[in-house]
């Protein structure tokens, strides 16, 4: 017997299985904030070097501000004040004469920096001078963040496969709002990015092991109902936090307002079921049994259940050891299960690097950053809601493949488009947004369904670690802007070509059963 004849028995979408997707939807709510949060906290106002200590006391203080400006801070080719240097001493006759003197002697800022708070009132920039020579710290504040979740979709892949979804769920809920309240109350920048690692450690849980969930529920026919639908939490989270971070323009309130929603979840977590698939495969029948019942029970098939005893349930998995303990090291012992996880590793390296490398280049378009950020977000729902019509007529496979040329076809115009296109570059580049987030939807329902339940967390939380390693290269990936305006697109164009290739390696799992043991994997053709 197969798990989904059980589904199919007790109404594999019913009222059950949506309590449990809207559960998680709310508690995915606040991932896609911490993740993109970066983009306003770290955010880089306009600045130059303080000049009070040029005042004289004399000529300078009778200046205007602008006036001041003109005297104290030299002008860059681009028209523009210098945001590092500032003269040595205050120039007068720049005030008939706007070209800087060959001869002026600028030092570095002297007495710290003057910022641009009309967009936003304080930034983690602004709070600890993250610019100039210290430029690199800055765009190390996303990099830690990543690596965070890098660790911990490993760590929570494997304790989430070895104690439960649920448990491990509670635990990724209360360290990720302890952790995420923390960081807003840092008081050094050490102690920011410390606790900003940890938050995203706790935060990945959620991200993984609600995905799983989920899909671990429902019936083959409505996979990938559930699939869109949880993928549609995130895009609806970054809209909502668009305006959000509109409103709140303070760094630290910013982090609260979002790590707020978990208070939500952590009270609703105790109707949350664990899986029934899960417990199966590590022998514990009768409480799978109390949970199907239950399932049943509020979907109203309760006769089917009558027919199912627990000893039923121990048919479902019969080719592996009882109670054995499962590892990473599982996913590379046998030759399909290991050609399996390189590829779907390599896959989710390629896709994840495309996607948060467009996520996190919000600035320089048509559109300032709270629209581009709310434009980005607001394409990925017509292009998750398209999914639900095509991923069973041309597959898991074959969506991600056509959605990664799209997207390297996206990055490709815009090299080329000249730059005094920017409402053309703008269209382009949120249209390469919207295929790149139906790449991503798919990725995470693909890797789901693709793994066997008893290392389905593992694979989960393998894949997303590589993930979220290509997301913390990405600030980097980006910075090569400074080498040839164009690299950074070059190098995603072609991390998403080579997702097609990598993606082609891997089965199709449209409309068959999900695998159950690391067997399963190896008896495939």
């Amino acid at each position: 017997m197969k798990f989904e004849s059980v589904l199919a028995g007790i109404n594999g979408f019913g009222r059950f299985q949506k309590m449990i997707l809207t559960m998680c939807f709310i508690g995915r709510f606040s991932i896609p904030c911490h993740f993109l949060l970066t983009n306003f906290i770290a955010d880089v106002p306009s600045h130059h070097c303080d000049f009070s200590s040029l005042d004289d006391g004399g000529v300078f203080r009778n200046l205007s501000m602008e006036e001041k400006l003109v005297v104290s801070i030299p002008v860059q080719e681009d028209g523009t004040p210098s945001s590092c240097r500032m003269f040595a001493e205050p120039q007068y006759h720049l005030l008939q004469n706007s070209s800087n003197p060959p001869d002026a002697r600028t030092v570095p800022c002297q007495t710290g920096w003057v910022y641009d708070n009309t967009t936003l009132r304080s930034t983690v920039t602004s709070q600890w001078d993250l610019v100039c020579e210290r430029r690199g710290e800055n765009k190390a504040t996303a990099t830690i963040f990543f690596i965070g979740t890098m660790f911990g979709a490993i760590i929570f892949g494997s304790l989430s496969d070895r104690f439960g979804r649920r448990s491990m769920m509670l635990l990724s809920y209360v360290s990720t709002m302890l952790f995420g309240f923390a960081s807003a109350l840092s008081t050094s920048y050490v102690m920011f990015v410390v606790l900003r690692f940890f938050t995203g450690f706790s935060i990945i849980g959620i991200h993984i092991i609600t995905g799983v969930l989920v899909v671990e529920w429902v019936d083959t026919q409505h996979r990938k109902l559930v699939g869109v639908i949880d993928s549609l939490a995130w895009s609806v989270g970054s809209a909502v936090f668009a305006g959000i971070a509109y409103l709140v323009t303070d760094w630290w309130w910013l982090t609260v307002s979002v790590t707020s929603p978990l208070i939500v979840v952590i009270i609703t977590w105790r109707w949350l079921p664990e899986s029934a698939r899960w417990l199966i495969a590590n022998g514990k029948h009768e409480q799978a049994h109390t949970y199907l019942k239950r399932c049943a029970k509020m979907n109203q098939a309760e006769n089917f259940m009558e027919t199912i005893k627990t000893e039923t349930l121990s048919a479902i998995v019969m080719t592996e050891k009882r109670h054995q303990t499962y590892s990473c090291l599982d996913l590379m012992r046998t030759p399909k299960m290991r050609r399996l996880a390189i590829y779907t590793g390599l896959m989710w390296l390629c896709v994840v690097t495309s996607y948060f490398a467009i996520s996190f280049h919000i600035t320089g378009f048509w559109l300032d950053i709270y629209f581009t950020q709310f434009a980005y977000s607001l394409i990925e729902i017509p292009s998750k809601t398209v999914l639900y019509f095509i991923l069973d007529k041309i597959g898991r496979r074959s969506t991600v493949v056509g959605t990664q040329l799209m997207v390297a076809i996206c990055l490709g115009v815009n090299i080329l488009l000249p730059k005094d296109k920017s409402l053309v570059i703008t269209v382009i580049a949120v249209i390469g947004k919207g295929f790149s987030s139906a790449s991503f939807a798919t990725v995470m329902l693909y890797t789901a369904e693709v793994y066997p339940t008893v290392v389905r967390q593992i694979g989960t939380g393998y894949n997303n670690g590589l993930g979220r390693l290509a997301i913390a290269v990405v600030p980097f990936i980006l910075l090569l802007e400074e080498v040839w305006k164009e690299l950074p697109q070059v190098v995603l164009c072609c991390a998403a070509l080579l997702g097609t290739i990598f993606t082609r390696m891997l089965p199709e799992t449209s409309n068959k059963c999900m695998p159950e043991t690391i067997d399963d994997i190896e008896q495939q053709r």
